[in-house]
C-alpha cells in the first residue's frame, strides 16, 4: 500500500496548516466567547451527556472554515456533520472536547480537528486554549507543541509505576462496570487520573505527562488527532490486543506499559460492558 503521507506531502502539510488555523478560531470562540449563563442545548446517550450551544457554534465555525477552503473535502463531526467528499480527504472533528468540563468552568478541553487521506490519518491538531497550547503531528513527521521542540513520552517505567489515565461514559451500566475495572488497575499502577478529556488525555501521553491511557466508547472525532499525535511522539496505541484503537477499547501508552496495560484490560473485561 502507498504511505498516503510520501505520496502527498505537500497536501499533509497544507492539511496540518487549516488544522492549525481552524483549531486557533474555535479556540479562541470557545475562550473567549463562553456566556456566563452557558446552559446546555440537547443530550445525547443520557441526561448528563451534553451538548451547549458553544459546542454547536465552534462546528458550525469549523465546518465553514474547511468548507470554504476545501469544498471537496468529507467532513465527520461530533455534533451531526457528516458528508463524504470526492477529494480522498476526510476531516474529523471534535468541536469541544470535555464539554462538561467546559460547562463547569474546568480547564481541561480541547478542539481536536484530525485530517484522514484514503482512510490513513496524516494530520491531527489537538488546541488547549486554557493551558496555552496546540498539540499537532504529521504522519510520519514527529509531534510538537506548535512552536516548541518535538515531543517525545516518558522513558521506560514498569507498570507498578505507570501513572494512568481514563475515562467513563455516561451511560449508567457502562460506567458501573468500568469503575470495577479501575478498581481492579489502582493496584496494579502508580495511581489513575481522569481528565474528562480523550483528547487532552493522548496528547499528555505524547508530552511525558502519563504513562498510559485507556478507555472504552470512544468515537472516531474523540480519538483521531489524538492518536496520531501520542504515536508520532513514540507511544504505542491499539485497543484489545492485535487490534486498532476503537470504540470497543482504545490503549494508548509508553513502549514499556503498553503491552502490560493492554493485557491487564483485556484480561479484566474493559472492553466490554
Amino acid at each position: 500500500m502507498t504511505d498516503p503521507l510520501t505520496e502527498t506531502g505537500p497536501l499533509a502539510a497544507e492539511l496540518l496548516a487549516l488544522a492549525l488555523e481552524a483549531a486557533r478560531l474555535a479556540g479562541d470562540l470557545l475562550r473567549d466567547g463562553r456566556p456566563a449563563d452557558l446552559a446546555v442545548a440537547a443530550t445525547k446517550s443520557s441526561p448528563i451527556d451534553v451538548v451547549t450551544e458553544m459546542d454547536i457554534a465552534a462546528e458550525k465555525l469549523i465546518t465553514g472554515f474547511l468548507a470554504e477552503h476545501r469544498p471537496v473535502d468529507g467532513l465527520l463531526g461530533e455534533e451531526g456533520a457528516d458528508s463524504p467528499g470526492t477529494s480522498g480527504v476526510r476531516w474529523i472533528v471534535d468541536p469541544l472536547d470535555g464539554t462538561v468540563n467546559y460547562l463547569y468552568g474546568l480547564p481541561a478541553w480541547a478542539v481536536s480537528i484530525a485530517a484522514e487521506y484514503r482512510g490513513e490519518t496524516v494530520a491531527g491538531v489537538v488546541a488547549v486554549p486554557m493551558r496555552g497550547e496546540t498539540f499537532q503531528a504529521v504522519r510520519g513527521g514527529g509531534a510538537r507543541l506548535a512552536g516548541g521542540p518535538p515531543l517525545r513520552c516518558r522513558p521506560a517505567a514498569p507498570l507498578d509505576q505507570a501513572l494512568v489515565s481514563t475515562g467513563f461514559n455516561y451511560v449508567h451500566r457502562v460506567r458501573s462496570h468500568q469503575a470495577d475495572v479501575a478498581q481492579r488497575l489502582i493496584p496494579q499502577v502508580r495511581d489513575i487520573r481522569r481528565s474528562g478529556s480523550a483528547a487532552v488525555d493522548l496528547c499528555d501521553v505524547a508530552a511525558g505527562r502519563l504513562d498510559g491511557y485507556y478507555e472504552r466508547g470512544l468515537h472516531p472525532w474523540d480519538l483521531a488527532a489524538g492518536e496520531l499525535i501520542a504515536r508520532e511522539a513514540g507511544a504505542l496505541t491499539g485497543g484489545r490486543p492485535g487490534q486498532p484503537a476503537s470504540g470497543e477499547l482504545t490503549v494508548a501508552a509508553t513502549p514499556a506499559v503498553f503491552g502490560p496495560l493492554q493485557a491487564l484490560l483485556d484480561e479484566a473485561g474493559a472492553w466490554h460492558d
